[in-house]
C-alpha cells in the first residue's frame, strides 16, 4: 500500500486497547502504530478504558468505565465482577455508539480481555467492520495468557480444555480460575474470535503455537514488532555494569539472574531497574545488586546507554520483547533465555548470547564471559545495531502492517 494510494482512500481505523496509558510492551506498539498511520494520512479513532493515567483522546466519551477486577466485595460484587469479566455490556453499547459515529473501515484490536472483552468482535462484524486483532500473548491458547502455572511452563489447556485454569488452581484463587473457565467457553461457544479477519502475532513461535491449538491456517500473519531506531542513538558507552529492566515478577525470571550473580567472583556491577509484586522481597534477599527502582522516560534510556549489556532472563514465552529491541537499538549485546519468541530476536554468538531458561550456572557463565571480553560485547552491539535496522525498524514494522489492511480490505 503507497503512500498516495493510502492518503487517496482516506481509510479509518478503530484502535482498541484496554490501557490507555504508557506501561508495557503492548502499550508500547499500540502508540507507536496509532502514531505512524497518522502521519501516514489514515484517520484513527481510539477505543479504550477511562483511567486517571491516560493520555489524552478526542474520543474518551466512548472509553468503557475503568474495572479492576483484583477488587470486588460480597458473592453479589463477585458475580456481577464475573459476568462483567466475560462479556461487557458497557463495551457492547460503546462500541456499537462509536462505529454509528464514525464508520470505521477497519478495528485493529489489542489487548482488549476482561475489561472491553472479546464481545465487541461479534457487533464489529455485524456492523461490516473488518477486525484485526494482534496477539500480544497465548490468551487464546491460555484463559490466563501466560502459560505458567505455579512458575512452570503450562500448557494443559490447548485453547479447549479451559476447565484445567480451574482443576489445577494455576491462578491459586479458584474465583478467578472459574472466571477464567467461564470466560474462554463463553467466547468459545459465541463464536466470538470466528468473526476476526486476521490475527497478527510478533513472533514465528507464537503463530505456531495459537496455530497448532486454536487458529486454522491462512488466519495469520507474523509482523514483528517495529521500533524508531532514530530515537535511539548508540554511543560507544560502557558505564561498567550488567543491566535488567522490566518487571519484577517470577515469570520474568529475575531471580534466575540474582542467583546467577551470586556465583560470579569477583562481584560484577549489577543494576535491577524496575518495579513489581516481588520487589520487596528480592531487595531483602539480595544485597548485591542495585535495585534502582521503576524508571521511564530519560532515566531509563541513559541507563540502558551506559549498561555493558543487557540480560533478559524471562521463564514465560516472551513473544516479541520491546527490551530486547530497545538494548539492541543502542548496540547493546543482549543474554537472554532461549524460550518463546526470544531466540527469534538474539542471533546467538553474533548479536547476543542465549541460555538454557532457568539454568543458573550457565547464565552465570555466559555473564562471566562477555564481561570478561569487552572487544566481543562491543562487536557484538554492533550486530545488535544492524540487525534492529535491518528487521525490526517503526517504518518496515508499518509498511507490513499497512500491506497486512490492504489485503483484508481487499478480501
Amino acid at each position: 500500500m503507497n503512500d498516495t494510494a493510502t492518503n487517496k482512500a482516506n481509510i479509518k481505523i478503530v484502535f482498541a486497547n484496554k490501557f490507555f496509558f504508557h506501561g508495557g510492551g503492548s502499550e508500547s506498539v499500540f502508540f507507536q502504530e496509532i502514531e505512524y498511520l497518522r502521519q501516514k494520512g489514515f484517520d484513527v479513532v481510539e477505543f479504550s478504558m477511562h483511567d486517571p493515567r491516560n493520555v489524552h483522546s478526542d474520543f474518551a466519551r466512548y472509553f468503557v468505565s475503568n474495572v479492576d477486577y483484583n477488587s470486588y466485595s460480597g458473592l453479589l460484587g463477585g458475580l456481577k465482577t464475573a459476568v462483567s469479566f466475560v462479556h461487557s455490556r458497557e463495551a457492547v453499547r460503546k462500541i456499537t455508539d462509536l462505529v454509528e459515529k464514525e464508520r470505521p473501515h477497519i478495528a485493529h484490536l489489542h489487548n482488549i480481555y476482561h475489561q472491553i472483552t472479546p464481545a465487541i468482535i461479534p457487533v464489529l462484524k455485524k456492523m461490516g467492520v473488518k477486525v484485526i486483532v494482534t496477539l500480544h500473548d497465548g490468551k487464546l491458547v491460555c484463559p490466563a495468557y501466560l502459560m505458567l502455572n505455579r512458575g512452570r511452563i503450562c500448557e494443559m489447556c490447548q485453547g479447549r480444555h479451559f476447565y484445567k485454569a480451574l482443576w489445577s488452581n494455576c491462578q491459586e484463587s479458584l474465583f478467578r480460575g472459574f472466571m477464567l473457565a467461564v470466560e474462554g467457553y463463553w467466547h468459545k461457544w459465541r463464536r466470538s474470535y470466528e468473526g476476526v479477519d486476521l490475527f497478527i502475532t510478533p513472533s514465528r513461535f507464537l503463530a505456531n503455537f495459537v496455530e497448532k491449538y486454536r487458529i486454522p491456517p491462512g488466519k495469520i500473519a507474523v509482523l514483528p514488532n517495529g521500533i524508531d531506531v532514530d530515537r535511539f542513538i548508540p554511543m560507544n558507552a560502557d558505564g561498567g555494569y550488567v543491566l535488567y529492566f522490566g518487571r519484577l515478577s517470577r515469570e520474568k525470571g529475575v531471580e534466575t539472574l540474582l542467583k546467577a550473580h551470586a556465583l560470579l567472583e569477583p562481584e560484577i556491577p549489577l543494576k535491577i531497574v524496575g518495579t513489581g509484586p516481588i520487589e520487596d522481597e528480592l531487595r531483602s534477599r539480595y544485597s548485591g545488586p542495585e535495585f534502582v527502582g521503576y524508571k521511564t522516560g530519560g532515566e531509563l534510556m541513559t541507563l540502558i546507554r551506559n549498561a555493558s549489556f543487557v540480560v533478559v532472563p524471562s521463564e514465560c514465552y516472551e513473544n516479541c520483547s520491546m527490551a530486547i529491541l530497545e538494548a539492541m537499538a543502542y548496540g547493546k549485546a543482549v543474554i537472554g533465555s532461549e524460550i518463546g519468541g526470544i531466540p527469534e530476536q538474539i542471533e546467538d554468538g553474533v548479536t547476543g548470547l542465549l541460555f538454557e531458561m532457568g539454568k543458573i550456572a550457565q547464565l552465570a557463565s555466559k555473564i562471566s564471559y562477555l564481561w570478561n571480553h569487552p572487544g566481543i560485547r562491543e562487536k557484538m552491539g554492533k550486530a545488535s545495531r544492524d540487525r534492529v535496522n535491518k528487521y525490526y525498524s517503526l517504518e518496515q514494522h508499518g509498511r507490513g502492517l499497512m500491506d497486512l489492511y490492504e489485503i483484508v480490505l481487499k478480501r
